[in-house]
């Protein structure tokens, strides 16, 4: 193999590679709206992703497998226990914390917030992420 041959496959396989990964990002992105269902996203929705953020809940939970591993995860947390486990947990967390060894801090979450929270998690618990994070519990 020459020197220009070399070059010029290089050239070629790099284009080729290049337009597949262009090709599979523009799929990607087309799939999000199918995924996300972004027309779900109520005023409840967003406050309850601010509340999240607020309290820096990503610091100790994941959310679809992001974030830190202290505490579980909770971006399939309504199928996993259910909305009414959730709010409980919600509500006793805003008086005293929740847990034993692990224990969740009090961040006196008002109604709103924990009914908005609930929300957040409804949505997210929709999100279509191909099965990720595997619900280790069923």
């Amino acid at each position: 193999m020459t020197k220009t041959s070399a070059r010029n496959m290089f050239i070629v396989a790099t284009v080729v590679v290049s337009a597949v990964f262009l090709y599979l990002t523009y799929l990607s992105h087309m799939a999000f709206p199918a995924k996300t269902h972004p027309e779900n996203i109520t005023a409840q929705v967003a406050h309850g992703k601010e509340v999240w953020e607020r309290h820096a809940c990503i610091d100790c939970h994941t959310l679809l497998g992001e974030g830190a591993y202290y505490a579980p995860e909770l971006g399939n947390v309504i199928t996993r226990r259910g909305e009414e486990f959730v709010r409980t947990v919600l509500e006793t967390a805003a008086v005293q914390g929740w847990g034993t060894t692990r224990k969740m801090p009090q961040f006196d979450l008002s109604k709103q917030d924990i009914d908005d929270l609930v929300e957040f998690f409804k949505w997210m618990n929709q999100v279509d992420t191909n099965n990720w994070p595997p619900n280790k519990e069923g």
